[in-house]
């Protein structure tokens, strides 16, 4: 039953993956992580550099970006480049830096923002930045003064004009003038406004040493339920608590142990879609009008359409896109009805109201345990969701709630200790710039 029995899954797969959900956060932002990622590859083969570096700023191009936790934030990015903008740098890192096969584009990462003013920018609050970081650096604004202009090469010159004017106070003279020579080649402008850019990117690089076993996939993708949950405190550590209540109940079903890990890789990624839909709609505390409600029907469509890209992924895809189809066939967005909608997703869609309806938000309590076996219950009498896992889950209550606590305490307190972290250095540098920003307390969660 399982494609993991028989082959690995391509990192570089999973990371185009999340760089597309990350863009559909704005469409403005459309393929600029890509492009980051094509043009510090284009500068590094310009520079001879190793191709393992070549690798580690590919992965640094496509995920460089993740810290930033709202659309506003993103657009700052694009419109100029604040000295919040470290801020991003230092969470994305964070996010990312416990995955090995990861670690070296964390490094990339954290300092991608530091300009190199006349050589100062060699360190930053005590750390050595590397030449990589800075080729990141450079890559990312030539990509923000490019964007999806499909007349890029009329715009060639002025792009030049500006990075040309703050060659060594912004960017590393070595880097600038290796950016003026491959610019004058027609065809990486051309590449950066074609779509799509992404399949350039493994043809340039071998990636066939990025093969994930399915315990690597888990991790990487508890890095993208961190990233899906970090958006909105009305949803902070939902993911942990589906993923591990779906877990929970295939085992107790009689899955296999492969499967049961690979319904928490389903888990991790049930909401990916939901990073197309905007924040104020997520928090909505009142009935949402038929607009909303269309806006987030639709995270589930963009949730099958974006593990598409990912080859071995077809089981865990349904079992984590198809978590809003009902047995009835009044579901979203495919309505599947009965037979058609496989056990995992049965599992995985009661696992995803069970914690909904018992996890605390900012704006009330979570049900006890009567008031979650009514809406149960009365959801089965209404022929939407699955008797016979619904019958598991109530036999097994005290289990499964224990796992989803545990998993999603896990969760925040693993969050709120790496935001504070990255709080204190970016207060540090605040405090560089300003003498009278104060550090916040350990103990206050982050809003985010």
């Amino acid at each position: 039953m399982s494609e993991f029995e028989q082959n690995d899954v391509n990192m570089f797969d999973l990371l185009i993956c999340l760089t597309k959900a990350v863009d559909l956060i704005s469409h403005e932002l459309e393929n600029h992580h890509q492009q980051v990622a094509y043009l510090a590859l284009r500068i590094a083969e310009q520079l001879r550099l190793p191709v393992e570096q070549k690798k580690d700023l590919i992965l640094a191009g496509l995920l460089h970006d993740v810290g930033t936790i709202s659309l506003d934030e993103r657009l700052e990015l694009i419109e100029n480049e604040p000295l919040t903008a470290q801020n991003h740098a230092l969470r994305g890192a964070k996010l990312i830096e416990g995955f090995s096969p990861l670690h070296h584009a964390a490094d990339i990462i954290r300092f991608h923002h530091v300009p190199w003013n006349y050589g100062e920018g060699n360190f930053f609050q005590g750390n050595r930045v590397s030449q990589l970081s800075h080729i990141l650096h450079l890559a990312d604004r030539v990509a923000v003064l490019t964007g999806s202009n499909q007349n890029i090469l009329g715009k060639v010159k002025e792009i030049r004009k500006a990075i040309l004017s703050q060659k060594g106070r912004n960017f590393q003279p070595e880097l600038a003038d290796a950016f003026l020579e491959i610019s004058a080649q027609e065809y990486i402008w051309l590449d950066l406004v074609y779509s799509p850019l992404i399949y350039i990117l493994p043809k340039a690089v071998t990636f066939d040493t990025l093969e994930l076993s399915l315990d690597e996939v888990i991790g990487l993708t508890g890095i993208f339920s961190n990233i899906i949950d970090s958006r909105s405190p009305f949803t902070a550590y939902h993911s942990a608590g589906v993923a591990s209540t779906a877990e929970k109940l295939a085992e107790l079903a009689g899955f296999s142990e492969v499967e049961c890990k690979m319904m928490l890789v389903a888990g991790n990624l049930h909401d990916l879609g939901k990073l197309a839909v905007r924040r104020e709609v997520l928090e909505k505390q009142d009935r949402l009008n038929a607009e909303e409600f269309n806006e987030i029907r639709s995270h589930t469509f963009h949730t099958y359409r974006l593990l598409e890209l990912i080859k071995g992924f077809e089981t865990i895809n349904q079992w984590a896109s198809f978590h809003h189809e009902k047995l009835n066939g009044k579901g979203y967005p495919f309505h599947l009805k009965g037979a058609n909608i496989p056990l995992g997703s049965r599992i995985m869609a009661v696992a995803d109201i069970f914690t909904a309806i018992s996890e605390n938000r900012p704006y009330r309590q979570g049900m006890e345990q009567q008031e979650v076996v009514s809406v149960l219950q009365s959801m089965v009498g209404d022929g939407a969701i699955c008797p016979k896992v619904v019958a598991l889950l109530l036999s097994n209550y005290e289990l499964i709630d224990e796992t989803r606590k545990t998993a999603q305490q896990k969760a925040r307190y693993s969050f709120t200790v790496s935001l504070t972290e990255t709080r204190k250095k970016s207060a540090i540098l605040q405090i560089e710039e300003d003498s009278s920003v104060n550090f916040l307390p350990e103990d206050e969660e982050l809003k985010v």
